[in-house]
């Protein structure tokens, strides 16, 4: 039987009045890719730090592979590769040299270094740069620097916290596709992400708010989470059209995404010939209404809200 490589029980962490993690229970197989995700605020970079050892925890429990964390966080950290938001390159040393100093820092034998510089410089598409300073590199080619400076030491769990913020689409697309090499490969990633379509790739996903997780599962189960169908349409008058929408008996909800609104109803199919005429008949005029599917954002944000209503 495989044991979780990563649990948590009850795990809490406290900054003077404020409860930033909030009695976490977490269960992550080995291998698995985990996307966490949440508004600003929501404890994901607090828990990240936890299970790196970086913080110490105000109770509860952490266990890496079966060590205590309160207790061996040293012991665990080899075996960790963790990267923050904001990664602490050293933007007057090359790339090659960035790599060497990571490695010193993690114990790497030189020797295993040489052969470990080259796959990685290979693997992250810098090849051709081993000579030039981080500084220079664009944003895209820093993040992957510092992924392969994460990777130096072959850690078995990689701690991910917003890995792609601030890199253009292409660069985004590239990180990930690199990040599935090394899932397939049999590494654990736990990573945080404010985009729904990287957090589609996960295999489980937790949603976090206010501290707590208060949903955790594969992303089409918490699509599925929503209850009700969703109509989209593209409005003239987006601020009218919202108001009137989200005051229909048969509206529960209405998001806005660009140009279009992505109405919740209980049937699409019974639902829009109602809101189209009402929609005529005050004279908002719309184009293309027609049913859609659950999208991971739209569930993020209506599981928030439902959140959000508990609490008033």
């Amino acid at each position: 039987m495989t044991l979780p490589i990563i649990r948590t029980q009850d795990l809490s962490r406290d900054f003077k009045s404020t409860r930033a993690v909030v009695s976490l229970d977490l269960s992550i197989m080995p291998g698995e890719m985990f996307g966490l995700v949440g508004p600003d605020g929501a404890g994901k970079t607090t828990t990240l730090r936890l299970l790196a050892g970086l913080l110490d925890i105000t109770s509860g429990t952490a266990e890496i592979s079966g060590i205590d964390l309160a207790k061996d966080s040293e012991k665990v950290k080899p075996r960790i590769g963790y990267m923050a938001q904001q990664f602490s390159l050293y933007s007057e040393l090359t790339v090659r040299e960035n790599l060497a100093f990571f490695a010193e820092i993690y114990d790497v034998d030189p020797q295993v270094l040489t052969q470990r510089q080259d796959e990685l410089l290979s693997f992250a598409g810098l090849t051709d740069l081993t000579q030039r300073r981080a500084g220079h590199l664009s944003g895209g080619m820093q993040k992957k620097l510092a992924l392969a400076c994460t990777l130096v030491h072959q850690p078995d769990i990689l701690l991910l916290d917003e890995p792609t913020t601030g890199v253009d689409p292409v660069s985004r697309r590239e990180f990930w596709r690199i990040l599935t090499e090394l899932h397939l490969h049999g590494t654990t990633i736990i990573c945080s992400t404010p985009y729904m379509d990287e957090a589609d790739r996960c295999s489980r996903v937790g949603l976090m708010y206010a501290g707590e997780m208060i949903v955790c599962d594969a992303p089409q189960r918490i699509r599925a989470l929503v209850s009700g169908e969703w109509i989209e349409l593209r409005p003239d008058d987006a601020q009218a059209t919202r108001v009137f929408l989200e005051n229909q008996p048969a509206v529960s909800e209405v998001q806005t995404y660009g140009r279009l609104l992505q109405v919740l109803v209980d049937s699409a199919g019974s639902r829009i010939p109602e809101l189209s005429n009402a929609l005529k008949q005050m004279g908002l005029k719309f184009h293309g209404m027609r049913p859609a599917p659950t999208r991971m954002e739209q569930a993020f944000i209506s599981l928030i809200r439902s959140r959000e209503r508990e609490e008033v």
